[in-house]
């Protein structure tokens, strides 16, 4: 609205002040650049985006109220459930990527005091990024959560080996999902891991146990498609295989 200068002045200066003149912004190596400083109470709605470069090199932190620490910190990519820095197409109720390289989140993420959200750059090269976050200024419930997500990431796995998903979550929450990307080493069947679930002080058996990595994603019998032999990509509202390389 303001902008004078910005990415698009060039090809807006027809039009003057007011219209597209600063659409994206540049961020350059070793830069964070802040995409949005709210002051609450509200929540966040959406948020839209379309980075360029190496997406495990543009790292996502936010940060509620007055914490020092995010409490969201992850590779573009792998939050928006494009872990392998190719596109994908992606249709959820939490996440929806579309063509060319539209990142989409739709969790509702509530505030008291304030919300931060910025960008860093830890490539070699700059980056451009579009982007939009839509938000409300609301009351939020005394009992409502804080959104949260971490990032782990080992390669390669040694083999037989016990991987840990979450871990360190105190106090009251409610867990809302996993997206996961895994590279294959070996010639053997990758998705026969159980998951399980350690809740409060559950220790020695799991809250919860599943029957296999396939299973835990809403597919079955190695994501086969029975005709073709081979994996077969689905998207749902909850879960799926979006992207097999």
């Amino acid at each position: 609205g303001m902008a004078t200068e910005g990415t698009g002045a060039s090809s807006a200066r027809d039009l003057g002040q007011g219209w597209k003149i600063s659409p994206s912004i540049i961020i350059e190596p070793g830069q964070t650049f802040e995409l949005a400083d709210i002051s609450g109470p509200g929540a966040i709605q959406q948020i839209w985006m379309t980075p360029t470069g190496h997406w495990r090199f543009s790292i996502l932190r936010i940060y509620w109220d007055d914490q020092e620490q995010p409490a969201v910190e992850c590779p573009v990519g792998d939050f928006f459930a494009c872990g392998w820095g190719q596109f994908a197409p992606l249709s959820s109720l939490a996440v929806c990527v579309n063509p060319g390289s539209a990142f989409n989140c739709y969790w509702e993420m509530p505030f008291r005091k304030r919300c931060r959200i910025t960008m860093t750059n830890i490539g070699a090269e700059a980056m451009r990024l579009y982007y939009q976050i839509n938000y409300t200024l609301t009351e939020v419930p005394e009992d409502c959560a804080y959104f949260h997500a971490q990032f782990r990431r080992t390669n390669p796995l040694p083999y037989e080996a016990v991987y840990t998903l979450l871990d360190g979550v105190q106090g009251q929450g409610h867990y809302v999902g996993t997206y996961m990307a895994w590279g294959v080493n070996n010639n053997g069947w990758w998705g026969e891991g159980e998951i399980k679930f350690y809740i409060d002080g559950d220790g020695e058996y799991p809250t919860i146990c599943g029957t296999g990595t396939e299973d835990y994603f809403c597919g079955s019998y190695n994501f086969e498609n029975k005709e073709t032999r081979q994996y077969q990509e689905f998207t749902t509202p909850y879960a799926g295989l979006c992207q097999v390389i």
